[in-house]
């Protein structure tokens, strides 16, 4: 594969690449979509399917000297690889270099909602029909354990259809990090957005605080104003505090009765999802997201996932897990230096059925002769012994796609200089069919 040029490209133009070749020899890109602090975002194109993609770069040196910045990145990337629903919008890719992170998003024509908002308020009815797909996606999100805490209508898009499309998970919280009183307790979010209780300082509950954002951005919609504004930040932060805010003379009353249910500065008694479903202004209209943009997180296909687990013996792998199988990809070991592991490590690809590929070692090993003692593992590996014990190396197939495997080699015991030989001589050279299919040797 041609090396990418990771040198920095002037603002406006795309990525440089090597003379003729294109991103991962996947992607073709574009002109640049937006720019931030850390990333830049261009238009982007799959070269086999002639779809169109954002990519958004982004920059690892500049996160290195920045632990929050790294943990965001992490969980946004662990994040988004979890979430099918049909106003969220995609992660469909996520590529490394050793200076870039690739984010391949789904491409929304439209833009930000915000642009749209910014020439003029909108109706009621089609303020209701935004608020309504984006409580949809706020509730499935909900439901998985994700707190977006960062709504607002800069974070979200339009597609080609006028549907929105929520975006931006870098702020986002898992259920998992809410601490023993079971809250959590991150200050974050964008000021003319954030909820009264993060203001406190002394915790919040995730799900509450994206109701008042999403409350907020119902009054942005309908009203084309923020309810709390101020050139005063502190003041602004008053005004939230206190709740002062005042609807403007065309709201209808069940939508300022309404908004006064999401704008509760008291984060006990603030409408819940569950309500915000039930409730008569919010109904009108209503009709639940067609499903089979999630049918991957249904529980049938749950279901049937684990069974072709069970089948195969093997062990799947989300995106996350796929970056971290390369010493070029692992974020984790790009984001802290830490000393290179004592085991014997390779990692490689191979375009194989993963029994396919234990039935070669099985035949290398036993057509050697050498000694060597085979086990084979519950999930779909195998135990290599040497003669004597002088080794013990562990040989593990993980499915990346129904055509591609990796095959991951690490010594348990002993010399694993004994076991390189027979690995780099007779096993290997059967596994790989081209050479350039390998991921990484660490």
């Amino acid at each position: 594969m041609p090396e990418i040029d990771d040198r920095p490209s002037p603002a406006g133009e795309a990525v440089v690449l090597s003379p003729g070749s294109p991103l991962f020899n996947k992607y073709e890109l574009g002109k640049l979509l937006g720019c931030g602090a850390f990333a830049k975002v261009y238009h982007g194109r799959d070269i086999e399917s002639g779809q169109s993609v954002a990519v958004k770069v982004v920059n690892k040196n500049r996160l290195n000297n920045n632990v929050n910045l790294m943990a965001n990145i992490k969980r946004e990337i662990s994040i988004m690889s979890r979430l099918r629903h049909p106003y969220i919008v995609k992660l469909l890719e996520v590529m490394a270099t050793r200076t870039k992170i690739y984010f391949v998003l789904e491409f929304v024509k439209g833009g930000e909602l915000f642009a749209r908002v910014a020439k003029g308020r909108f109706s009621e009815d089609l303020s209701r029909k935004y608020f309504q797909q984006l409580i949809s996606a706020v509730s499935y999100c909900h439901s998985r354990g994700v707190f977006h805490r960062d709504l607002k209508p800069e974070n979200m898009l339009v597609d080609e259809n006028g549907d929105l499309k929520v975006s931006d998970f870098g702020l986002s919280a898992l259920a998992d990090q809410v601490r023993p009183d079971g809250l959590l307790h991150t200050l974050c979010g964008t000021p003319a957005y954030v909820a009264p209780e993060i203001l406190s300082k002394r915790g919040y509950d995730g799900a509450r605080i994206d109701v008042w954002s999403c409350g907020i951005v119902l009054f942005v919609l309908t009203a084309g104003f923020l309810p709390f504004n101020d050139p005063n930040l502190m003041n602004m932060y008053r005004k939230i505090y206190k709740g002062e805010f005042r609807c403007p003379k065309w709201m209808s009353p069940d939508l300022k009765r309404f908004l006064s249910r999401l704008l509760d500065t008291n984060p006990n008694t603030r409408i819940t999802i569950n309500e915000i479903e039930s409730d008569p202004w919010f109904k009108q209209g209503y009709t639940q997201p067609k499903c089979h943009e999630t049918e991957d997180l249904s529980t049938v296909a749950k279901e049937e996932q684990q069974q072709q687990q069970q089948q195969r013996k093997l062990l799947d792998l989300n995106a996350f897990d796929i970056i971290s199988f390369s010493s070029g990809l692992d974020l984790s070991g790009l984001f802290h230096d830490k000393p290179r592991p004592a085991d014997y490590v390779e990692r490689l690809t191979a375009e194989e059925l993963p029994e396919k590929v234990i039935e070669k070692v099985e035949e290398a090993v036993n057509a050697e002769n050498g000694g060597v003692r085979l086990r084979r593992k519950k999930d779909c590996g195998l135990e290599l012994e040497g003669q004597n014990g002088n080794y013990i190396v562990q040989l593990e197939v993980y499915r990346l796609t129904d055509k591609l495997v990796v095959v991951e080699v690490k010594r348990e015991a002993g010399d694993a200089n004994i076991f390189s030989d027979l690995w780099k001589d007779k096993i290997r050279p059967l596994i790989v069919r081209r050479p350039e299919q390998q991921v990484s040797g660490d």
